[in-house]
C-alpha cells in the first residue's frame, strides 16, 4: 500500500498545475511589460528589461521548434541552439513593437481555457476609436510555471506564419540560407531602431 501511495504522489506531482494560472500570469506579465512602455524615458535599459521579463513569459525554445517544424529534427544541437538565438530576437523585436505599440491602449482580459497542461488565454485590445485587435496566447507548463508557445493576433498565428515563410526558404534555397536572412533581418533591424533611437 505504501509503494502505491508513493506511486501515485510521483505521478500527481508530475502533472500539478502552477498555483498562478495561465490567465493571471499573461496578465501579470502583460501589464509590468505595458508599464515599462508608458515610462516617458524608454532607453536601453528599459528595454533590455521588458526584454528579461518576456523571457520569464515566452518558452522562446518551444516556439522556435514548433516553427521549424520538420526541419528541427535533421539539425544538430549547435545548429539549434544558432535558430533559438535568431528567433528569439526576431520574435523580441516584432512582438514586443507591437506591445509597445499598444501601450497607449486598453488590454482586456475576456477568457481563459484549460486543458490539463494546456491552455488558451484570450484578450482583445480596444483603441479609442473603438476598433478591437483579438489576442490569443497559447500556453503549456514548462518548468513548473506557463509559458506561451504561440500567440494568434486577430486569428493568426505566429509560429504558422513563420512556420509557412522559413518552410518556403528552405525548400526554395537552403536552411543556410535562411539563417543568412534571420541574421541579416535582425542586423538591419537593430540598426534601425538605434537611429530611430538618436
Amino acid at each position: 500500500m505504501g509503494k502505491a501511495f508513493a506511486a501515485w504522489l510521483m505521478v500527481a506531482s508530475a502533472v500539478a498545475l502552477p498555483a498562478m494560472g495561465p490567465r493571471e500570469t499573461v496578465e501579470s506579465t502583460l501589464t509590468r511589460v505595458v508599464s515599462v512602455f508608458q515610462d516617458a524615458d524608454l532607453n536601453a535599459e528599459r528595454r533590455a528589461e521588458v526584454r528579461r521579463i518576456a523571457h520569464q513569459l515566452f518558452d522562446f525554445a518551444e516556439m522556435s521548434r514548433r516553427t521549424l517544424s520538420r526541419h528541427w529534427a535533421t539539425r544538430s544541437t549547435t545548429e539549434q541552439a544558432e535558430f533559438v538565438a535568431l528567433f528569439t530576437e526576431l520574435l523580441e523585436r516584432s512582438y514586443l513593437n507591437r506591445l509597445e505599440g499598444f501601450a497607449s491602449e486598453k488590454i482586456a482580459f475576456v477568457g481563459e481555457v484549460v486543458d490539463g497542461t494546456y491552455a488558451t488565454v484570450k484578450a482583445k485590445v480596444l483603441t479609442p476609436r473603438r476598433s478591437e485587435t483579438l489576442l490569443d496566447y497559447r500556453l503549456h507548463v514548462r518548468d513548473g510555471r506557463w509559458r506561451v508557445y504561440d500567440v494568434l493576433i486577430d486569428g493568426v498565428s505566429f509560429v504558422s506564419t513563420y512556420r509557412s515563410q522559413f518552410d518556403r526558404v528552405i525548400t526554395a534555397e537552403s536552411y543556410d540560407k535562411l539563417v543568412e536572412k534571420l541574421r541579416r533581418k535582425n542586423l538591419d533591424t537593430a540598426v534601425a531602431e538605434r537611429a530611430k533611437r538618436l
